[in-house]
């Protein structure tokens, strides 16, 4: 991360909370989706069990809608869980999402390898990222990225940036944090990072059916895969 950049941070954060408070007086925040209806059954995956939130755990994150769930993927054994916190809105900044880099080693895991990575859809591709994880000789990959009605984002500080443009333009500041964990077993981290991004695969299209949208806009995701390629290179 550039000293440029960690100069220019605090002036944006207080910028941020500014503009998205600003116009949160004007802002249109959508009703709340209910994340029952993802679908049990995504391409080649099942789920097996949901997973009930504590309720400290709940208090703690502050989501409009939480939901946390095992798929089993019958021909390869693998197993995947999957989680998504979504928020209706960001004004204040007490209802942000919380890194998965921050929360994941706060319970008592170790990062090994952290960066981006493509995550191809019929919907277009989209940089998310790939968290490889260990605690007492287990290992996951962990994939993530912030989903909002315009952008899927690879980290929290683009995703920090593009609230205040959609502030702006769509008096909406809701996203989603996606987290897909997938336990490598006996297998090799590149095997199952390709079953976590084929997990990956079903579950995008199906959260963009089911979260809030913006009426009239493309779920084409091309373009946007470039800007935000972009935003990620600057703030690493």
């Amino acid at each position: 991360m550039s000293e440029r950049f960690l100069f220019v941070l605090p002036l944006f954060l207080v910028g941020q909370a500014f503009v998205v408070n600003w116009i949160g007086f004007a802002e249109h925040p959508p009703a709340a989706p209910e994340l029952v209806r993802v679908p049990d059954h995504l391409g080649s995956w099942s789920k097996i069990n949901e997973t009930p939130i504590a309720e400290d755990i709940a208090t703690l994150l502050r989501a409009d809608r939480l939901l946390e769930r095992a798929y089993w993927e019958r021909s390869q054994g693998w197993s995947a869980d999957l989680f998504v916190a979504w928020f209706q809105s960001q004004r204040g900044g007490a209802s942000q999402p919380h890194s998965p880099q921050v929360c994941l080693p706060a319970s008592g895991w170790t990062p090994q390898i952290t960066g981006s990575i493509p995550l191809i859809t019929s919907e277009g591709t989209f940089s998310i990222e790939r968290y490889v994880i260990a605690n007492r000789g287990a290992r996951a990959v962990v994939l993530y990225w912030y989903q909002t009605p315009r952008h899927v984002l690879a980290n929290e500080w683009a995703a920090k940036f593009w609230v205040v443009a959609d502030a702006i333009r769509d008096h909406r500041t809701d996203t989603s944090l996606v987290r897909i964990v997938v336990y490598t077993g006996n297998r090799s981290v590149e095997e199952t990072t390709s079953a976590a991004l084929a997990f990956a695969r079903s579950v995008y299209p199906a959260l963009r059916e089911n979260l809030p949208a913006l009426a009239g806009l493309s779920t084409n995701g091309a373009g946007r895969s470039r800007v935000l390629a972009f935003t990620h290179q600057a703030i690493r």
